[in-house]
């Protein structure tokens, strides 16, 4: 089972916490409610719950946002949704109607090692379906090229610390680069303009400008460069 067989339940508010606020801002009860379709009170209860668990921080009659170990297990469910959806998509060629549903249904029963084995398949996507990212993986690996080049499941090691890609972040951000996503030539596109594991930079939004900390040199990144480039958050 997902994230350690934590409840479905639990898994379902932390995934529409992170829908609505991948950057840990806070999520209303409302929104929760409405997206969950369950009545207002019954969420309040649940929110202190997910308090008590340390997954989330709750202000009452305001909302909740995710703490460090309720973004883990939220990334965590969300890439598994959205790798399932595109694999439902463009292997299987499931309606789109019927995509969503059934990724739901899916994402809670899927390991992680069958959720490596479809990334590998799919070729690392970036995207699902309707144009979502696809949160990084949780595995030890600086890039995709190393996560394949390790054969053996067993020996595959989980990140401590939680990523966003550039183009989720939703503000100025700074930080240094953890993961690389993507096949070989991207990889090397990237390396190219001096960006690797461990480069320092600062992501200007509204400008769309990567500067890299070290020498000042500026980039104006393509959406596949801000997509697969994973920063610590």
């Amino acid at each position: 089972m997902s994230s350690d067989n934590i409840s479905q339940n639990i898994e379902e508010y932390l995934e529409v916490l992170y829908r609505n606020g991948s950057n840990k801002e806070q999520v209303s009860t409302t929104t929760l409610s409405k997206e969950l379709n369950i009545a207002p009170g019954s969420v309040t209860q649940m929110l202190k719950k997910l308090e008590k668990l340390d997954y989330i921080e709750y202000v009452p009659y305001k909302g909740a946002s995710l703490t460090d170990a309720g973004m883990k297990i939220a990334q965590k469910i969300t890439r598994k949704h959205r790798i399932l959806e595109k694999f439902l998509t463009d292997i299987l060629k499931i309606k789109d109607e019927n995509v969503h549903e059934q990724a739901c249904e899916m994402e809670h029963s899927l390991s992680d090692e069958a959720e490596r084995a479809l990334c590998f398949m799919l070729n690392q996507p970036d995207l699902c379906p309707d144009e979502k990212i696809i949160p990084a993986c949780n595995f030890m690996f600086g890039n995709c090229n190393d996560c394949i080049s390790e054969k053996d499941f067993d020996n595959v090691v989980i990140r401590d610390n939680n990523l966003l890609s550039l183009s989720e972040v939703n503000s100025n951000a700074d930080g240094i680069v953890h993961f690389i996503r993507g096949n070989e030539d991207l990889i090397d596109e990237i390396k190219s303009v001096g960006i690797d594991i461990g480069t320092e930079i600062d992501f200007n939004k509204k400008d769309n400008i990567i500067t890299l900390l070290d020498d000042g040199t500026s980039i104006s990144p393509s959406k596949d460069f801000l997509n697969n480039i994973f920063i610590k958050i």
